[in-house]
């Protein structure tokens, strides 16, 4: 999933009184419950496989499928693959984007510093070799460089306020030839410029610990040097590719024109198997596929599948850019699956754009209520493939766990950490929302108003992507 640093807002709402968020997990449905589920609810989820889903990730995330490269291609033709071996037409859209080339060489080698460091690079940073003196920048605005020389020098900024990107080009600006940027958090720092820009300059990434460091030894000797490495790192042209399974309507008499959109991205970030992210909702969503099948229904429901996401929601974008205008008011509901199976994470939340209730947060809440006895919280997200859908006036929300688990973008986003129990729960609540507005004897209008009644405001979980 493309950078998801997330803040919880829990003292606002604290302080406003309201309920402390509760979250759903997975477990089999009790008796209690069993009332609760109709003929149709059962229709949806009892031929969904867990194990399936599992194994899908299994071989999804034998390596890293950066957008672009021979690995991507792999994971397309094998959904292509199953998706057909399903019955389904199957399209794969192929799209050109600036894409990036990981650094094959990063290095970091501060004078008279004895700790040994471990430098991280930021997605579209730049390729250069730096021996200058080191300086403190601060938080890296346009203030913290009025305030300094950093002409020819390294500029060491802190993490916070305001993009990376912005800090880099801030130091560019300013004269300065390289950048150190230091976490403002625990863990490593990983990030993405957002794109090429001829004002970067080599810049490398550090835990807050080595960052302060750094800085401890610039206090007492104002004239130490660093010399920044950057190798390989390269920004060209790349191709990568959409695939969509479409499920028809079964009776085309009774097919109401409506469409309904599963999707999850494909690809992941360098170095990250990607087994959560997002060979989970990418596995979910085949599964979704394969057990919904012969579901008659009278709604078209599409399977996707998005390439580029973790370079700036670049398939979801082409895709929903190649739709006509026909096409865009037929989709009534875009239900997006990122980082959906991880043990390690917080609970379920299902996040629209703004915030706001649509057409999947309710039909979700309804499902989560009958499944498990309450309804998943709600929240707010704007960083994955349900924003282009979001932002073509299609009600979209994005399914994920938060706080997010501690080896997210890492070389640890492993099998290992999957949880069957999670992957059960969204798979189940997915299909049940869908199929609740998909099935015949749902009689709806077409074009029926998208949007219903709020529901209430202490069931929502607030993040702000920085």
């Amino acid at each position: 999933m493309k950078k998801k640093t997330i803040a919880f807002s829990l003292a606002a709402m604290l302080a406003a009184g309201a309920a402390m968020p509760t979250a759903v997990v997975a477990k089999p449905v009790e008796a209690g419950y069993q009332a609760a589920l109709d003929q149709f609810d059962q229709k949806a989820i009892r031929k969904i496989d867990v194990d399936r889903i599992y194994n899908h990730i299994a071989i999804l995330s034998e390596e890293p499928r950066v957008a672009g490269t021979k690995v991507e291609n792999r994971a397309v033709e094998y959904l292509k693959g199953e998706f057909e071996s399903y019955g389904y037409d199957v399209e794969v859209q192929p799209f050109k984007y600036t894409g990036y080339t990981e650094p094959t060489r990063i290095d970091l080698t501060v004078q008279g510093f004895e700790r040994e460091l471990s430098p991280g690079n930021f997605t579209y940073g730049v390729s250069g070799d730096v021996t200058a003196n080191l300086v403190d920048a601060g938080i890296g605005s346009a203030a913290d460089f009025e305030r300094i020389d950093a002409e020819g020098k390294i500029a060491v900024i802190q993490r916070g306020e305001f993009s990376f990107a912005e800090k880099i080009i801030n130091a560019s600006e300013a004269g300065a030839a390289g950048v150190i940027l230091y976490n403002n958090g625990t863990g490593a720092l990983n990030g993405t410029l957002g794109g090429h820009d001829d004002r970067f300059i080599p810049a490398v990434s550090l835990s807050r610990e080595e960052g302060q460091a750094i800085l401890e030894l610039l206090e007492v000797n104002s004239e130490a040097e660093a010399r920044i490495v950057v190798e390989g790192a390269e920004t060209g042209e790349h191709t990568s590719h959409n695939v969509i399974a479409t499920k028809h309507p079964t009776n085309k008499k009774k097919d109401t024109g409506e469409v309904i959109v599963i999707g999850s991205h494909m690809d992941s970030v360098p170095g990250a198997p990607g087994a959560n992210d997002n060979a989970s909702g990418t596995a979910v969503t085949l599964e979704l596929a394969r057990a919904m099948k012969n579901l008659p229904s009278d709604t078209e429901i599409r399977f996707a599948s998005f390439g580029a996401e973790e370079l700036g929601l670049i398939g979801s974008h082409h895709y929903v850019s190649e739709l006509s205008e026909d096409e865009k008011d037929r989709i009534i509901a875009n239900f997006n699956l990122d980082m959906v199976g991880s043990r390690d994470a917080g609970d379920l939340i299902v996040a629209s754009v703004d915030g706001e209730p649509n057409l999947v947060t309710e039909l979700t809440q309804k499902a989560s209520e009958k499944l498990n006895g309450e309804p998943t919280t709600r929240g707010r997200s704007g960083s994955s493939d349900h924003v282009p859908f979001h932002q073509a006036g299609i009600p979209a929300a994005l399914f994920i766990h938060s706080p997010l688990e501690p080896w997210y973008h890492t070389p640890q986003d492993t099998l290992d950490k999957i949880s069957k129990e999670k992957l059960l729960d969204v798979a189940e609540i997915v299909a049940a929302a869908v199929y609740d507005r998909a099935r015949f004897d749902n009689q709806h209008p077409k074009n029926k108003e998208r949007k219903e009644a709020p529901v209430p405001k202490e069931a929502f979980y607030e993040q702000s992507i920085h």
